[in-house]
């Protein structure tokens, strides 16, 4: 019962096909992003041009046609309007042709449930962090959805890294880029706001970015104060978490889970408390159509029925709404 997966909430066009417990392929094409940010009709375009090579990709790399998928996901959001139209639209054709059922996908939904999935955890705590997303979650059994218990009142942690590494003129894929610069920093006091489990990032970014213009401040020791601030902001307020929902498992995933920093102070935790602690390989981080194939799997596995004409995006589709199937 192979299952297809179209992801195109932002940057990554990505095609993952799964049959059952096995990831047959997971393809990524990125956006070329520069310090010019990403012009979203510029990104429609891009993944409209890739689309069926990154579809051929992944179905050569699983040995598999479209007359053996069973059923097509996509992400129906968050993210950028003319991204996600490509993967609606491009999802909707395919299910029209080849007659399969789709389904539209919370693309957070479909970060956690990855990592659930892969640890085989039960009922974990997430810590769910990316560009646009930070938030700290958990499963409510009662109304088979995912729980909001702590999140960003305003940016997420990826994008404040990615805005502090434009200012430092730092080379592309920005987070890593503030990881490496950081090993050699020492620790400068910056500003920390976490109010009970939710955290901001804006005021800490800026005091970074105006400390780049002092010239006897070096570099590295920004990038290791403001790395070391924002994810010791995360973790008091994960820990909190853990403390009030009395969990015993913890996960971390989104683009930003590929932090080794962060999931070492995450382990420490996990280690203190006495609980289980796990995360994904990176590809399985970033975004993916592997995570998109799995839920699509889970609610074709559960008799989801779908119509296609309700198949449309909403570029603000909160996790918080979206029904949990196991």
């Amino acid at each position: 019962m192979a299952v297809l997966g179209i992801e195109s909430s932002a940057h990554t066009l990505g095609i993952g096909i799964i049959d059952g417990d096995r990831f047959l392929s997971n393809k990524r094409i990125m956006f070329p992003i520069t310090n010019n940010g990403i012009i979203p009709s510029e990104l429609a375009e891009f993944h409209s041009k890739n689309a069926a090579n990154a579809l051929k990709s992944a179905l050569d790399e699983s040995s598999l046609s479209m007359r053996d998928i069973s059923a097509i996901g996509y992400t129906k959001g968050p993210g950028l309007g003319p991204a996600l139209n490509v993967g609606a639209i491009s999802a909707k054709a395919l299910a029209l042709r080849y007659k399969i059922p789709i389904y539209s996908i919370n693309h957070a939904l479909a970060h956690l449930e990855i990592v659930r999935h892969i640890n085989n955890f039960d009922d974990p705590l997430f810590l769910y962090v990316s560009g646009g997303n930070s938030q700290i979650l958990g499963f409510n059994e009662k109304k088979d959805k995912y729980h909001i218990y702590g999140e960003t009142f305003d940016i997420g942690i990826g994008n404040m890294l990615d805005n502090f590494a434009r200012a430092a003129k730092l080379i592309h894929a920005w987070g890593s880029s503030v990881a490496t610069l950081a090993e050699n920093g020492s620790y400068i006091q910056m500003p920390y706001t976490v109010k009970g489990m939710d955290f901001t990032f804006t005021g800490l970014l800026t005091h970074a970015v105006k400390m780049l213009d002092n010239p006897t401040i070096n570099k590295s020791d920004i990038a290791y104060s403001l790395q070391e601030t924002a994810f010791s902001m995360l973790c008091e307020a994960t820990e909190r978490a853990l403390m009030l929902t009395k969990k015993k498992e913890l996960g971390i995933c989104g683009g930003v889970a590929q932090s080794v920093r962060l999931k070492a102070m995450l382990k420490c935790i996990a280690d203190e408390h006495k609980i289980k602690f796990g995360f994904v390989e990176n590809q399985f981080n970033a975004d993916n159509g592997a995570m998109i194939a799995l839920v699509a799997q889970k609610m074709l596995s559960n008799g989801v029925i779908s119509n296609i004409n309700d198949c449309n995006i909403n570029q603000r589709f909160r996790i918080d709404t979206a029904r949990v199937y196991k």
